[in-house]
């Protein structure tokens, strides 16, 4: 039987990642972290929202998580989810260059 809490605890520990932050980002206390690393059950929507915190995929280590299409979760009223970075590059560099143009504009008057 996997123990989810020990694989969790691995990949916080990993990534570097505070466990005081995670936690603060999950609605938790640190100890409440501590004691989920010591539980062999920790539920999926805890695991999946560390993962997320974390940017780590869990479905390698545990096995119920293969089963889960990771995509399921993102907003499908997201415009966004499927945007490039060349998107990205270009509509910030048209924002700059919008902002310089009313920079000019307002030095004038």
């Amino acid at each position: 039987m996997q123990h989810r809490g020990e694989i969790v605890e691995r990949a916080i520990r990993q990534s570097g990642y505070p466990i005081s932050a995670i936690a603060k980002k999950i609605g938790k206390s640190r100890r409440w972290m501590y004691l989920m690393f010591d539980n062999t059950q920790v539920d999926i929507e805890t695991i999946l929202s560390i993962g997320n915190i974390i940017h780590h995929d869990f479905s390698d280590e545990i096995k119920e998580l293969s089963a889960i299409n990771p995509h399921s979760f993102e907003d499908p009223e997201n415009p966004y989810n499927n945007q490039t970075k060349e998107y990205w590059k270009n509509k910030y560099l048209k924002l700059l260059e919008d902002y310089n143009e009313l920079l000019k504009k307002s030095n004038q008057k």
